[in-house]
């Protein structure tokens, strides 16, 4: 397999799982406010409101636990860079929320059957 074809299945992956994330919190009753934010310090995938509070989301999708689970992938130098993301964000669209969090959605994809989803809120 090529480098070109895993990166390919990686983004697919990635997208799925973004796509699968937004739903979930959404039918929980946030409202997606912003989706693959960028800019040069870096990536949100999924900006909330959750009632009064901004969420910034990170979106970890795995088809396996072979290299981890979702949840050990997000790091102190991860934390870090997602808590300036969001003051970014919240800089760059003028807004002044009186709380913001990070949390993670976790997607767990098997092979056959639905994705196991789940959302751990304020994970640092």
């Amino acid at each position: 397999m090529t480098r070109t074809t895993t990166t390919g299945r990686n983004q697919a992956l990635g997208a799925y799982g973004e796509r699968v994330a937004a739903q979930r919190l959404c039918e929980g009753g946030m409202v997606l406010l912003d989706r693959n934010w960028r800019c040069d310090e870096g990536e949100i995938d999924l900006v909330l409101r959750d009632g009064c509070v901004l969420v910034v989301c990170e979106v970890k999708t795995r088809t396996t636990l072979d290299h981890g689970t979702p949840h050990e992938a997000i790091t102190d130098a991860k934390l870090t860079r997602l808590r300036r993301l969001s003051v970014r964000w919240v800089e760059d669209h003028g807004v002044r929320p009186p709380e913001t969090r990070v949390d993670l959605v976790a997607v767990l994809r098997p092979p056959k059957g639905p994705a196991h989803v789940e959302h751990v809120r304020g994970i640092g």
